[in-house]
């Protein structure tokens, strides 16, 4: 580990390469008392730089803390960090984007779970946005497989915005804890239930909806002929929504309390019929692969493994690139101990992630 004073160098264009190096790198460093100096941020971007939701994340962790934050401005290419005590409280952060407040939560919530004392984060943006977990997957798929690692995520949708505009705020509610209980996702079960929810929002009719769960049921029954279906089609009221949008998430839980999605959102030039079928498909490749968690779980657990305080393993198909990066700089920062293995059952294309956690203890509580 970094000694007193001492400052780690982070190269912000390896491996993802993107806005999840800061989120990880900002929230082990804010925890761990370590200074961050992060350069080549997104380098090989189209945009290269801090982003207007990457600046407000950082500025989210500094503001816990009381921390200082050095060279950040948009379309800055490095960052320093030098991190205080986490105290809690209300914190609002706002990006003034459509940016995604789920990416506002991934950095700030490490964070506040090792507090002094309860916080209120007023989070602001996008809640369904592309290229980040919409809204529905962080209540119904991360929300109840995080609280394995034995803490409460209280998440209230205030009123949801969409690209360009977006303008959507989350309340989130944490209490602080001691330390992180492992976790141990290695028993996939059967599958037992498929439910889901598509949306329109705005001046959007709602057959758009309507078209999106069945496009979506129809793709399910062809591999999934037993299993009752149960997509709600819904209509955003006009005083929760902001804009116009719409999309689509299905989930699918098994036996043991496994839980799996598969989402997709409205694009302009594409039809319901193939955002319905868009999920549908997302979600029975991740059912394929034999895991206990899709591929968009498994990077966000990972700095919690790292934290917590003895052995976890989550079972996952094929390790993402996401996931590859979360590992890398985990152990970077922490020292926590990871190994991925290839599963042994035949017909299967999963790995068991192994962790040995640092247990991390809360000093504050």
């Amino acid at each position: 580990m970094a000694g007193e004073g001492e400052t780690v160098d982070i190269d912000g264009s390896i491996m993802e390469g993107g806005g999840q190096i800061l989120r990880i790198c900002a929230a082990l460093g804010c925890l761990l008392g370590k200074r961050l100096h992060v350069h080549q941020i997104r380098a090989g971007r189209s945009t290269p730089g801090l982003r207007p939701q990457h600046l407000s994340g950082l500025q989210t962790v500094r503001d816990l803390c009381g921390g200082k934050l050095e060279k950040a401005e948009i379309g800055s290419t490095e960052i320093e960090f030098a991190p205080g005590k986490i105290k809690g409280g209300t914190l609002t952060a706002d990006p003034k984007t459509a940016g995604s407040v789920c990416l506002l939560l991934q950095v700030s919530l490490p964070c506040v779970l090792f507090a002094e004392s309860p916080t209120e984060l007023i989070l602001k943006g996008g809640t369904n946005a592309e290229m980040a977990p919409q809204i529905d997957y962080t209540t119904m798929v991360f929300k109840p497989i995080v609280e394995h690692f034995s803490f409460k995520l209280d998440c209230d949708i205030k009123r949801r915005g969409y690209y360009p505009r977006g303008g959507g705020e989350i309340l989130v509610k944490v209490s602080p804890v001691k330390h992180l209980n492992p976790i141990n996702l290695v028993d996939r079960g059967s599958v037992t239930k498929i439910y889901g929810r598509a949306f329109v929002a705005g001046v959007l009719p709602y057959k758009m909806a309507k078209d999106m769960a069945s496009a979506a049921v129809r793709c399910i029954r062809r591999e999934l002929r037993d299993l009752h279906v149960n997509i709600q089609a819904v209509q955003e009221p006009k005083d929760t929504a902001v804009a116009n949008g719409s999309g689509i998430i299905i989930v699918a839980e098994t036996s043991t309390g496994c839980l799996f999605a598969g989402s997709a959102l409205g694009k302009k030039g594409v039809t319901t019929d193939r955002v319905g079928m868009e999920a549908a498909e997302i979600l029975l490749r991740n059912l394929r692969h034999g895991g206990c968690v899709d591929e968009y779980l498994q990077d966000q657990l990972i700095i919690f493994m790292a934290l917590a305080d003895g052995i976890s393993q989550i079972k996952t198909g094929p390790l993402t690139l996401h996931t590859q990066t979360a590992i890398h700089f985990a152990e970077q920062l922490t020292k926590a101990k990871f190994t991925v293995k290839k599963c042994e059952e035949a017909n299967t294309d999963c790995n068991i992630i192994e962790c040995q956690g640092i247990g991390f203890k809360n000093m504050n509580i």
